[in-house]
């Protein structure tokens, strides 16, 4: 499985989860989600995100 992970907390964006507490559904894809959204741990930007395989 393949999530995005930010680089300087750790956070874990998984799609299949999504957000919904933010808003984002589950399923939403990590290029769906707005390049002004930030890591909503550590506030750092999309860009500073990597995907990862678990």
């Amino acid at each position: 499985m393949k999530v995005w992970q930010c680089v300087v907390c750790g956070f874990i964006y998984d799609e299949t989860k999504g957000m919904p507490e933010d808003g984002i559904k589950a399923g939403t894809a990590w290029t769906d989600i707005p390049e002004d959204w930030a890591c909503p741990e550590c506030g750092v930007a999309k860009a500073d995100f990597d995907m990862v395989e678990v």
